[in-house]
């Protein structure tokens, strides 16, 4: 796949840099030009990051950030059982428990929250740091939500993090995912104020939870072209208008050549 000349494989995290000094050093540019590539389209583009993930894993599949990274591609084109083999080999290389929640979650994709659940309860949980926690919560109310159990979600969400008033990079997902189970579970109101608290810590704009709040106020977005192109409509566009209005106008021509004749 084409890499384009402003990609040096020098943008990678410098962890991964030295995990592919284990490579001989032009495969090594060659795996971080591609490793690149699927960070920068991932969010926009997940198609085009899969297939350069399934590159850099066919040069390099031996190196851990190489799988990790296969997983997390194969996991944003909702792949889940490929993603979660990749991320159960990087995490037999590494020894690491990072990508329990998403390996949690890829089981939910999988159709399989109870199995999510058990992981959810499993000692690897203790071992994460503060924001793993929060993800493996986020995926444990997510499975109860999958199992129909909404007050259960909502309690799994309850916790420190959730009532905390200082905003971490993970706040304004939790709250999101808080005031979406309110909702679920028919608390409108509890739910618009917890939309609210999580417009306030979304400074990245990582939720939808401004249209969620505007949703619950009723509040309709209108799109400014649309208006400009009504108001740019043609002369004559009347006569589209509709039967009705090409009649009323044949009625009056009528009138106006029978006033003429008389």
């Amino acid at each position: 796949m084409p890499i384009p000349e402003d990609v040096t494989g020098e943008e990678i995290d410098k962890d991964v840099r030295q995990e592919l000094q284990s490579l001989p050093k032009t495969l090594a540019d060659d795996v971080a030009r591609n490793l690149v590539m699927v960070a920068r389209l991932i969010d926009e583009d997940p198609e085009g990051a899969y297939g350069y993930s399934r590159v850099a894993l066919r040069l390099a599949s031996r190196v851990a950030a190489v799988r990790e990274a296969a997983g997390f591609a194969a996991y944003a084109n909702q792949k889940y059982a490929e993603a979660l083999a990749e991320f159960r080999a990087a995490r037999r290389m590494t020894g690491t428990v990072d990508l329990w929640p998403v390996m949690a979650d890829c089981e939910r994709g999988l159709g399989r929250p109870e199995k999510a659940l058990d992981m959810a309860g499993a000692p690897e949980v203790h071992k994460l740091d503060k924001a793993g926690q929060v993800e493996m919560r986020l995926v444990a109310a997510g499975a109860r939500r999958d199992m129909g159990q909404l007050d259960a979600a909502i309690v799994t969400l309850q916790s420190p993090e959730l009532a905390s008033s200082s905003v971490q990079p993970w706040t304004a997902r939790l709250r999101y995912a808080y005031g979406d189970a309110l909702l679920a579970a028919g608390r409108a109101d509890e739910a618009r104020e917890w939309f609210a608290k999580a417009v306030e810590a979304d400074r990245d704009g990582s939720t939808d939870a401004s249209d969620r709040l505007a949703e619950l106020d009723g509040v309709e977005f209108v799109d400014a072209l649309d208006e400009e192109e009504a108001d740019e409509a043609p002369e004559g566009a009347e006569a589209s208008a509709g039967p009705d209005a090409a009649a009323e106008a044949e009625a009056e021509a009528d009138a106006e050549s029978d006033a003429e004749q008389d």
